[in-house]
């Protein structure tokens, strides 16, 4: 069965992340449970730098409800890689994050997952309408739903 492909053109925004010695395994390249994290940062840099939201003392946090991630090809320390960026889905309280993490300068992903995202209520964990600062941040990366 062949994996769709995905393109660096189909993703609104880029996060380049520096691939550190051991995030390899022994098998020689980065370990499966690290593109989370690469998927993580990059999520969260941008809501943090474009969106305004504040980690430390904001009254909104994003919690992680779901999350998949397909494998396509190998990446290891020292590959400079970017994680594409866009929305999928735009609910009141909750996003959808769809990533791809390309090798810099290559167009085909070695890597493509999504996840989401519930904002809440920092004092009571309770699901919260995304902040319109937020909002706005988020739809700049939202795609054409297909027709």
């Amino acid at each position: 069965m062949s994996q769709p492909q995905h393109l660096r053109d189909d993703y609104r925004h880029f996060q380049p992340i520096t691939t550190r010695w051991h995030d390899n395994d022994v098998y020689g390249h980065v370990n499966n449970v690290t593109y989370y994290s690469f998927f993580d940062s990059a999520v969260n840099t941008y809501l943090i730098e474009v969106g305004g939201l504040d980690i430390h003392n904001g009254n909104v946090v994003g919690f992680v409800v779901s999350s998949s991630c397909d494998y396509f090809a190998s990446i290891a320390f020292p590959d400079a890689i970017e994680v594409g960026l866009r929305v999928g889905k735009l609910g009141n309280s909750s996003v959808q994050y769809e990533l791809a993490v390309f090798k810099a300068g290559e167009d085909e992903a070695c890597a493509a997952g999504r996840f989401v995202h519930v904002f809440v209520d920092r004092s009571n964990n309770r699901p919260v309408s995304i902040p319109e600062v937020l909002r706005a941040a988020l739809m700049r990366l939202l795609i054409e739903p297909a027709a």
